[in-house]
């Protein structure tokens, strides 16, 4: 599988992430802060919806680029044993 890829939507995806990075900066402001744990729980909550809304626009470009050219290539079988993989990972 390829190890490089043009992102289709790649100003968007480093647009969340940087947000992303401002809200773990911000947590653990509230951390050192001793805030209320409630509230840091909130934000911690609110990071990880965050990041799977990410890895889910990610999935979705794997599988309208990387996946579909893998199977008019032939490649299919290999490329759904990968994306299979990586869909397990999310479903812990």
């Amino acid at each position: 599988m390829p190890d490089h890829v043009i992102q289709p939507n790649k100003e968007a995806l480093i647009k969340r992430l940087n947000r992303i990075e401002g809200q773990v900066r911000g947590v653990a402001k509230m951390i050192v802060e001793d805030r209320y744990c409630v509230d840091i729980l909130n934000q911690v909550s609110a990071l990880q919806s965050a990041l799977d809304a990410v890895a889910m626009q990610l999935l979705e470009n794997h599988t309208r680029g990387c996946m579909q050219s893998a199977i008019q290539s032939g490649n299919g079988d290999a490329a759904i044993d990968e994306l299979m993989a990586v869909v397990r990972k999310f479903a812990r």
